[in-house]
């Protein structure tokens, strides 16, 4: 049986979406399956033992990463089924072009005609869709094609390459030091609504290094550069350093996050590799509804100021920013001593378990 999966074309999404994949290799562990993805989402799946093969589908870059190639290429593939995580119509087109005998997905953007088992989306009485768990719904998909539940525990694998470049790092930073090692991630690809002021992030990386008498490392991805440095830089403490000036990669902040002791965050993607490596996270929330991305993570803590005109779900705000700008850097310390204080919730050597290592 050959299958293609469609995967989510967000990095936080492609976590949410590891128990569905988990579950399709394990209905199916005969199968050849394919991930067709954005190629900035794939090291997401790095060492990850669910997938075959990975061909790369984007409006952008060259002619082989168009819609049409991707279809043709997937045509040689011979697919009996393909999963939808993504809910974007050019899937749903491409998987009908690569002539996928069976073609399951939401219903969603006008693409129904293309799948063969379409799904509903959750609304409310006047029509317009329901702030639902992605997870769930991803699993939902799973379930479609005969998985057994896939049940909510995210899950991500490191390359031993990436393990190495967080050595590196741990070494440079001297990041052995203390006990606790609190990582920051103050970036979002959906857009600077999310973002929480630099100034905030700084002074809750002095009140960690002040009060907790542990290393902050400021991580960032290749357009979060100057954000890192400046936060580290007005942080003033030598306990503070950040991955500005590194080689990035999903990979290294992979394996950055799972030796932290704790993850600060936006609802960005490297939330998700906190929960995935069942690492403590507290989440800063603005614009967005808690709900679309819950994932039922034990030990995490989510927080958001109820504003009149939020959540917008905007990529830009348009007013004030009152939803960022309420959380106050004494909030977030609160919240990361409740989280570490819980029983269970132990800080992390910063050596690796080999089990997840490959």
């Amino acid at each position: 049986m050959n299958i293609a999966v469609f995967l989510p074309n967000w990095v936080g999404d492609v976590v949410m979406a590891t128990p569905a994949l988990r579950a399709l290799r394990q209905r199916f562990p005969q199968a050849r399956i394919v991930g067709v993805c954005k190629p900035y989402v794939a090291g997401v799946l790095d060492a990850a033992p669910w997938l075959d093969a990975t061909v790369f589908l984007d409006r952008c870059g060259p002619w082989s990463v168009r819609w049409p190639a991707v279809a043709w290429t997937l045509r040689s593939e011979r697919l009996d089924l393909a999963v939808l995580f993504a809910n974007t119509f050019r899937s749903a087109l491409v998987a009908a072009m690569a002539g996928c005998k069976r073609r399951v997905g939401f219903n969603r953007h006008g693409r129904g005609a293309f799948l063969t088992d379409a799904l509903e989306s959750a609304r409310d009485e006047a029509g317009r869709f329901t702030p639902t768990p992605i997870l769930d719904d991803y699993n939902r998909l799973a379930q479609a094609v005969d998985c057994p539940p896939p049940g909510r525990q995210m899950e991500l694998f490191t390359a031993a390459a990436d393990e190495r470049a967080a050595d590196l790092v741990v070494e440079k930073f001297r990041l052995r030091d203390k006990r606790e090692l609190i990582c920051l991630n103050p970036g979002a690809a959906f857009g600077l609504s999310k973002h929480w002021p630099a100034v905030s992030f700084a002074r809750l990386a002095q009140d960690l290094v002040d009060w907790r008498d542990c290393k902050v490392l400021v991580l960032c991805g290749p357009g979060e550069r100057d954000l890192a440095r400046e936060i580290a830089t007005l942080a003033g403490r030598p306990g503070v350093c950040s991955l500005a000036a590194e080689t990035l990669s999903l990979g290294l902040t992979k394996a950055v996050v799972r030796r932290a002791t704790l993850l600060v965050t936006t609802d960005s993607g490297p939330r998700h590799f906190a929960a995935a490596f069942d690492r403590p996270v507290v989440t800063l929330f603005g614009p967005t509804h808690i709900a679309w991305t819950e994932t039922y993570f034990a030990h995490a803590i989510h927080l958001q100021e109820a504003v009149p005109c939020g959540p917008c779900q905007k990529r830009l705000c348009t007013t004030d920013h009152a939803c960022m700008q309420l959380l106050t850097p004494e909030k977030v310390f609160a919240a990361v001593g409740e989280l570490l204080s819980r029983p269970g919730t132990l800080p992390l050597p910063l050596a690796p378990p080999d089990r997840k290592a490959s």
